[in-house]
């Protein structure tokens, strides 16, 4: 299929999507009159292409190292797309509750359902996904993990959450560069979200 074609079944199939409720676009989109034509609007989410990785047969090493970090992010991605909807969940509810203590009572109560449903989940994840957990945790929020914890928890807990990391070779204080030392992680995070990977 040449690449005209490509292009215009894509943008066929988006005005399809967004036309498939009978008729109807979604609230994302809308259609302009003018005197003579109608044009139509809409929000496209934007596609990562990547050339395929490739390795030589003298890079077998590299081979696998990638494949592990492919397999280390799908593990680690869904925690951290999980935790950034309940902080920004969590973020939300606060700002409507008053006091101190009622504040303190409802972070103790969602930090227990969140033990209750993940932690025999998150107990299974090796130290290297607890890691990229973290940087993704970051990647999602645009806060560090010690953020967090000090803002929610307090200043004491933090820190001994961030020794308790060190032990591990970690820290909670690390952050996302999708750019640089993380560029791997971010290709792979695009494949993963646009269903390539």
């Amino acid at each position: 299929m040449s690449k005209i074609g490509f292009i215009l079944l894509t943008i066929f199939t988006n005005a399809c999507l967004v036309y498939a409720d009978n008729g109807h676009p979604q609230k994302d989109s809308f259609s302009e009159k003018t005197s003579h034509d109608t044009i139509f609007n809409a929000d496209i989410q934007p596609v990562y292409i990547y050339s395929p990785r490739t390795f030589k047969e003298s890079e077998k090493n590299e081979l696998l190292r990638y494949q592990r970090l492919v397999y280390n992010v799908k593990k680690a991605y869904p925690f951290a797309k999980i935790a950034a909807q309940k902080l920004r969940e969590v973020n939300e509810n606060l700002r409507y509750i008053k006091t101190k203590k009622e504040k303190e009572a409802y972070i103790a109560r969602t930090e227990d359902e969140m033990k209750k449903q993940f932690e025999n989940d998150l107990k299974k994840l090796t130290i290297t996904q607890g890691k990229i957990l973290i940087k993704l945790f970051y990647r999602e929020t645009g806060s560090t993990t010690y953020e967090v914890v000090k803002e929610l928890r307090g200043s004491f807990e933090a820190f001994f959450w961030q020794a308790l990391a060190r032990l591990f070779g970690s820290s909670l204080k690390t952050k996302y560069d999708p750019l640089g030392e993380d560029a791997d992680i971010e290709m792979i995070v695009q494949l993963i979200e646009s269903g390539q990977l």
